[in-house]
């Protein structure tokens, strides 16, 4: 079968299709899916461009979707047919994150989903929403489960909270979706007008020009009347992370889920402490949290903002479209 292998040294460039061994019928507790579908994450950049140290020939991709083409002895919780998506950490099924962090994601610590097809214990996957079409699916892994743990796990969003999202990235976009379907408001900021008024028109109820806006925050802060915003959903870094504190009311919460502006920087941690604010970060989520944002999403109609698609082989392509930002919301990959 087909699959993609990062090359050495890791770039775009050197990510090659190659013939493997077809994935073996399922043991124990395992089942065998044909993929059909993943989505750009910038972790899977980071990982294919030699950001984040991966084994030679490793196969990238976190996020897969596909059909269970067989089960093994003892698995009750799939059938033949069932269309399933990944868990972005496999062996977090519920609590604390696990200490092995990315030493057992798919696409990092072990090989992904960049490929035709897996055999993997039955635990790796979950169902899918009803109504979703295998690339819509495979957006959920990683963007729509980092938006949902940020607002509804280590927050509490309810009607009347406002929120604040950066840019026009699959997990701002699942943000502004989710908190929309909440009952909050939502405040967007994008350096492009045209993508400000998609985020209009997806429900955001005050949008900013951070080029036109340097101070942003400020400008978060004077449209809540003064009060500041609820949830920030952080994906700047170190570079706006000074602005997102100034957004942000006091005892608020700035979920931390990104590094796009900055990886280490001074903060001021007079306003921290001034404002009794918490900054917190996070990792996608886990197994159980990924079932009840599937739930949510059913409940709400809400479906995933595709911007482009790619076939497998032309993975490379889709990643050096993501590093132009052209995109609004995910881009996914055909299998």
């Amino acid at each position: 079968m087909k699959a993609v292998r990062i090359g050495q040294p890791a770039k775009l460039d050197t990510l090659h299709v190659v013939d493997i061994d077809d994935a073996p019928a399922p043991g124990p507790g395992e089942i065998r899916v044909a993929l059909k579908a993943s989505s750009l994450n910038y972790h899977d950049y980071a990982v294919v461009t030699g950001m984040i140290p991966a084994a030679a020939d490793r196969i990238p991709m976190s996020d897969g979707a596909g059909v269970v083409e067989a089960v093994g002895d003892g698995v009750s919780e799939f059938a033949v047919g069932d269309r399933v998506v990944s868990a972005f950490f496999p062996d977090w099924h519920d609590g604390a994150p696990p200490r092995t962090a990315f030493t057992r994601v798919p696409g990092d610590g072990l090989d992904g989903y960049a490929r035709e097809a897996i055999t993997a214990p039955s635990h790796w996957f979950t169902r899918v929403p009803q109504d979703y079409s295998h690339a819509e699916a495979a957006t959920l892994t990683c963007a729509g489960l980092t938006a949902w743990r940020a607002l509804f796990v280590d927050d509490a969003i309810k009607p009347g909270d406002t929120v604040l999202v950066q840019g026009t990235g699959g997990v701002s976009i699942f943000a502004l979706q989710f908190a929309k379907a909440a009952g909050a408001q939502v405040i967007a900021t994008s350096s492009n007008d045209a993508k400000l008024e998609r985020l209009k028109h997806l429900g955001a109820d005050h949008l900013i020009n951070y080029r036109d806006e340097e101070a942003w925050g400020a400008k978060a802060l004077a449209l809540t009347g003064g009060r500041g915003v609820d949830c920030v959903v952080e994906i700047g870094g170190a570079g706006t992370l000074d602005q997102s504190m100034m957004a942000t009311r006091v005892g608020g919460h700035i979920a931390l889920i990104g590094v796009l502006a900055g990886f280490a920087g001074p903060v001021q941690t007079g306003l921290l402490m001034a404002k009794n604010l918490r900054v917190q970060g996070l990792t996608v989520g886990s197994r159980s949290q990924q079932l009840a944002m599937i739930a949510g999403i059913e409940a709400n109609g809400i479906k995933p903002i595709i911007s482009d698609s790619f076939p497998l082989d032309k993975l490379a392509d889709a990643f050096r479209h993501q590093e132009s930002g052209q995109h609004f919301g995910k881009i996914v990959v055909e299998i």
